[in-house]
C-alpha cells in the first residue's frame, strides 16, 4: 500500500466544504476511476525500484475540468510509468468540484511538503488537462505562497525544476482567448515539455502559452499531432497516447 500524506492537518485555505471521505465513482464506459468529490486533499506516494531510482521526483496532477479527477488514467498510471523510468512520483488529489483557488493552494502546499520531507535532486510537475493548468499556475506563481504559512515546509520555494503539460486546458482564459492573467506573474519558468493534438477542443491553450514562453525566452519543447482528441492518458489504441510518453522520456533524459 503506497503512502498517503494529507496536506492540511488543521486550517485549510479557501474552505468550501468540511473534510470528509473522498467520493469515488467508476465509469464503465470510459474505464476510468473518477474522484467526484475531494474535500481532504492529499498526495499519494509511488516509489521506483531502488536499483533504478534516479533521485528525481514528479508531482502528478490529474485532469477532470476541475469537476472530477481522472485518478487512474491521469494519475496512478502515469505514476507507475514514471517509476519505471526511475522517478519517485506523487499523485495529487486536489479539491474538486468547483474550487480552483483551493486546488491552487493544494498544489503549492503539496510541492512544498515534498521538497521539505524528501531529499530529491530535482522535483518536476506533470499535468493533464485541468491538471496542466494547475501545473502552469504553480510554475508561473512560485514567488508568492497563496495561503498563510503553517509550518517549516511552507518556507520552501515552490518553483518546479521541470514541467510536462499534456493536453493542457484553460491557459487561454484572457480577453479574446489570450493567455490567462493568472499565468503572468513569474517569468523565470522552468524547462517545459508540451504535447497536444490539433483536434483537441482545448488546443488553443497550447499556442497561446507557447507564445508567452517565446516572449520571455523560456526553454520549452513542443510536440503536436493532427489528431488524437483529449483525455487519452497513456492508454493504448490512441496514437497520441502512445506517442507522447516516448517523446517525454527522451526529453526527460535530456534535461535530467
Amino acid at each position: 500500500m503506497s503512502e498517503k500524506i494529507y496536506l492540511w492537518e488543521s486550517e485549510m485555505p479557501n474552505l468550501t466544504k468540511e473534510k470528509s471521505e473522498v467520493k469515488i465513482e467508476f465509469d464503465k464506459e470510459s474505464n476510468v476511476t473518477k474522484l467526484v468529490e475531494v474535500s481532504n486533499p492529499l498526495i499519494q506516494v509511488f516509489k521506483p525500484e531502488e536499483k533504478i531510482n534516479n533521485g528525481n521526483a514528479v508531482l502528478i496532477c490529474p485532469g477532470g475540468s476541475y469537476q472530477i479527477l481522472a485518478l487512474d488514467k491521469e494519475g496512478t498510471e502515469p505514476a507507475v510509468w514514471l517509476n519505471k523510468l526511475g522517478y519517485t512520483t506523487y499523485v495529487l488529489q486536489y479539491r474538486v468540484p468547483d474550487n480552483r483557488e483551493g486546488a491552487f493552494n493544494d498544489i503549492q502546499r503539496a510541492f512544498k511538503i515534498i521538497k521539505n520531507k524528501y531529499n530529491h535532486t530535482k522535483i518536476g510537475v506533470l499535468g493533464f488537462s485541468a491538471g496542466g493548468n494547475l501545473c502552469a499556475r504553480l510554475s508561473t506563481n512560485f514567488s508568492k505562497t497563496s495561503y498563510h504559512l503553517i509550518d517549516k515546509a511552507d518556507k520552501e520555494n515552490c518553483k518546479p525544476d521541470f514541467m510536462l503539460l499534456i493536453y493542457p486546458a484553460y491557459l487561454d482564459e484572457g480577453k479574446n482567448k489570450s493567455i490567462s492573467q493568472n499565468l503572468l506573474n513569474d517569468k523565470n519558468i522552468c524547462p517545459t515539455f508540451i504535447f497536444g493534438t490539433e483536434d483537441d477542443v482545448y488546443f488553443n491553450s497550447i499556442p497561446v502559452f507557447i507564445n508567452h514562453l517565446k516572449e520571455i525566452n523560456s526553454n520549452f519543447e513542443l510536440n503536436t499531432l493532427k489528431s488524437g482528441g483529449h483525455g487519452y492518458g497513456l492508454r493504448k489504441g490512441n496514437i497520441a497516447a502512445e506517442t507522447w510518453p516516448l517523446l517525454a522520456k527522451k526529453w526527460l533524459n535530456s534535461i535530467n
